[in-house]
């Protein structure tokens, strides 16, 4: 009688079998999908004076690209279960750096959005794929998820500086052009030096993640991560949308060009990426509930001082408010990884991508509807304080459901303690 390998052993054959750049591709690859994402919300600053258009003018620009990246998520998914996921990853790559391309080249708003739509739907790639390959080994789930959500984060956060300093450098064109252009190369080496995928064994990997991962995801689990991720993404989207705008309007007596503001705006973001680690540390020893539900609780709080504050007071709440929406992210990752089989993995991380996506577009107009031009932002972060109470709500529901999938894996069992 054979004896079935411990989790331990069939995670490290898997992560084996892992080409050694792939990992990092995909690193580089969140990065870019934020940056290239990012890059209008500093952009329109230096756009708007050069346009003759105002802020709220030019905002709804994004709204295209914002609507694709989520609509894309959903067939991008269901390709990534059927066909390759490295060629999926390399169109990933040249699509989205070529939409950035096209809205570097753009004369009018409509031309900025269609090509903010191009780099939005080939940009909604990389979620459901790329994440579906970075969760091949689940003994070290937490720290790669964690680690892969820094470079994400920084790719948010370089964003913000990045689009400044070029824009201030070689003008609002060459801030699309430059990402742009690095995008398209990194797809063209992803595909000479990453060989062709294997597709992991169903019964290595069913021994890997444990019992739960090939029954059916729970309705109450899915209710609720479904709530989180509807509430999540709207105040994401948000924050990171509207705070160059609120950092622009705090700091006016202190900086007046793209580049400082995008600097502040980078400083925030960069820091807040930290915590993903720390909560990618956690999530390998700690149970999700015990995680989420305090940061969901701070997260309000934090809002609500964000919304307070005046002047470059505002900078300290809007640095705790983005590192725990940063820090929220890798929970709803964790929660699909440790529930959902590989077969089927990359559509459920579309669903609720798609879902995140989606919604995520609501933000602008609401981003919109709340700008007044002589008092900034005063209604928007109450709002998003009280769109963060069903987050909190959501915890609550995956804390007395108690899913045995929030534990993390004992070292040398099969499955969630």
């Amino acid at each position: 009688m054979t004896t079935p390998l411990p989790a331990t052993t069939t995670a490290t054959k898997t992560a084996a079998a892992t080409p050694r750049l792939l990992v990092p591709f995909l690193n580089l690859g969140h990065a870019l999908t934020h940056l290239i994402m990012l890059i209008f919300p500093t952009a329109v600053l230096a756009l708007g004076p050069q346009w003759h258009l105002a802020y709220d003018q030019l905002v709804p620009a994004s709204l295209g690209g914002l609507i694709a990246y989520g609509a894309g998520s959903l067939p991008a998914g269901w390709l990534g279960d059927r066909w390759s996921r490295r060629g999926l990853m390399a169109l990933f790559f040249i699509g989205a750096g070529a939409g950035a391309v096209l809205a570097g080249l753009a004369r009018t708003p409509w031309e900025i959005g269609g090509a903010l739509a191009i780099a939005g739907l080939f940009a909604a790639i990389y979620h459901p794929v790329g994440l579906s390959l970075l969760v091949a080994d689940p003994a070290r789930l937490g720290r790669t998820l964690g680690l892969n959500g820094v470079f994400g984060n920084l790719g948010i956060a370089g964003a913000a500086l990045i689009t400044g300093l070029l824009c201030d450098w070689l003008g609002w064109r060459w801030a699309f052009l430059a990402p742009g252009l690095l995008s398209i190369l990194a797809g063209l080496a992803f595909l000479a030096l990453v060989p062709p995928l294997p597709r992991p064994k169903p019964a290595a990997l069913a021994a890997a993640q444990g019992p739960r991962a090939d029954q059916r995801f729970p309705l109450y689990l899915a209710a609720a991560l479904l709530l989180f991720i509807v509430c999540d993404s709207l105040v994401f989207n948000a924050t990171t949308i509207a705070l160059p705008k609120v950092a622009e309007y705090h700091l006016a007596g202190l900086l007046a060009n793209p580049a400082g503001i995008g600097g502040i705006v980078s400083a925030v973001f960069a820091v807040a990426a930290l915590a993903q680690l720390w909560i990618g540390h956690l999530i390998d020893r700690v149970a999700l509930p015990r995680i989420f539900l305090p940061l969901a609780a701070a997260q309000i709080a934090a809002l609500l001082l964000t919304g307070l504050a005046d002047g470059p007071y505002f900078v300290a709440p809007a640095l705790a408010t983005m590192f725990i929406v940063f820090g929220l992210i890798p929970i709803s990752d964790a929660v699909i990884a440790r529930n959902v089989s590989d077969a089927w993995r990359a559509r459920a991380y579309a669903v609720g991508y798609v879902v995140a996506f989606g919604v995520g577009p609501a933000a602008v107009p609401l981003i919109a509807a709340l700008y007044d031009a002589r008092l900034g932002f005063p209604l928007l972060f109450p709002v998003l304080a009280v769109i963060a109470g069903g987050t909190l709500a959501a915890a609550l529901a995956l804390a007395l459901a108690a899913a045995p999938a929030s534990v993390p894996p004992a070292p040398g069992r099969a499955g969630p303690t």
